[in-house]
């Protein structure tokens, strides 16, 4: 499958759980009700709270420089203006193209390797991702959630002990992610995950060698390849002080976040949550959006947001309120100031944007050599 065909099965996908999110949502909240709470919201609290949700972004720009210096010495602006136009392409195109931009953008002005910043920007989404799980284990253990909390989704209940054992399978899985990565990070038990991986299919001994080069090309050998990406760009790092400041980093690029999420939340009637509260919502709401959505992660957005807040005891009317408009004012300063950055880089959004699908193609049918 070509990768403007699955950028479009992307969104083909997205458009589906977006929708059926949308639905979910709001299907139970009259819209005059919620127009009616929209216009409750003191908006003057927007100003902070997009200011700190600026804030993170800049601790991006120092986190991926320090990542991406084994690589190409850039100054602070020319790679905060990569980050905030790679983001702002997430906004606005399917498929997370915004990922491929920062280093199709390196690639169209520098000429540095393309896989190389790719390595770069996957090394920062294990961080991210290793940070949210640990967190979100660590304050489900430690906010109150009330005994008689139940939430019914069909025949399934959501109550405290449900979320205390989601709270423990989220730790064992980030250890194991970490322990993943430390494997991962040592070239002799890499190669020996590799050749294990790349090894499958020959398990399937009932299969014909056509069906079993496709299993190897089609998955394994992706796989492998992601290994291999991770790899780098913790290798770029170097030393375990450079691993630990990088962490450190992702840890304050999720706090300052969750803080802009709380200040919101002061203009918001109805939204009297602690920051560990707010911070555990933000996080719901982010394991939502990874799923694929449409550009800019309508509809997950809401439904992750809503489901976060139910849990802490906001209304339905209230929590969709909230969360319709922190997304507004999260989502539309970062399309304002990558369309900025753009202006002032010179940088064709559109070009950049197939240049990341053109090499992300390349790159995922680059051949896969055991090292």
């Amino acid at each position: 499958m070509s990768w403007n065909k699955k950028i479009i099965l992307s969104l083909i996908i997205g458009l589906l759980l977006s929708g059926i999110a949308l639905y979910v949502t709001f299907k139970n909240i009259p819209l005059p009700e919620l127009v009616g709470y929209l216009r409750t919201v003191n908006y003057w609290w927007a100003i902070p709270a997009v200011a700190i949700a600026v804030m993170t972004f800049l601790i991006r720009v120092v986190r991926w420089r320090l990542i991406l210096n084994p690589v190409t010495k850039t100054g602070f602006w020319s790679a905060y203006h990569a980050l905030i136009i790679g983001f702002m392409l997430n906004c606005l195109l399917p498929g997370r193209v915004g990922e491929l931009a920062r280093p199709a953008i390196f690639y169209k002005k520098k000429g540095v390797a393309f896989s190389k910043v790719l390595a770069t920007v996957g090394a920062e989404r294990v961080f991210d991702v290793v940070v949210l799980l640990l967190s979100f284990a660590i304050v489900l253990a430690t906010i109150e959630i009330s005994p008689t909390l139940d939430l019914t989704f069909g025949k399934y209940h959501l109550n405290k002990a449900t979320l205390e054992m989601i709270g423990m399978t989220t730790l064992e899985v980030c250890l194991g992610l970490i322990a993943c990565i430390a494997l991962v990070s040592i070239r002799q038990s890499r190669r020996f995950i590799k050749r294990i991986i790349l090894g499958l299919p020959h398990l399937l001994f009932f299969a014909s060698n056509t069906f079993k080069e496709k299993i190897r090309e089609g998955f394994c050998a992706r796989l492998a390849h992601i290994i291999d990406n991770v790899a780098v760009g913790l290798d770029l790092l170097k030393s375990p002080k450079r691993v630990g400041l990088c962490l450190g980093l992702s840890v304050l690029v999720w706090a300052v976040a969750g803080f802009s999420y709380y200040v919101m939340a002061f203009g918001c009637p109805g939204i009297e949550l602690s920051f560990l509260e707010m911070y555990a919502m933000m996080v719901i709401l982010c394991f939502f959006i990874s799923l694929p959505s449409v550009p800019g992660f309508w509809g997950l957005w809401e439904a992750g947001g809503v489901f976060g807040l139910l849990i802490f005891g906001v209304s339905v009317k209230e929590a969709a309120g909230f969360t319709l408009a922190n997304h507004v004012l999260q989502i539309v300063p970062v399309i304002v100031l990558g369309l900025i950055s753009s202006i002032i880089t010179g940088v064709n959004i559109v070009q950049v944007a197939y240049t990341g699908i053109e090499e992300g193609h390349r790159e995922k049918g680059a051949r896969i050599e055991i090292n």
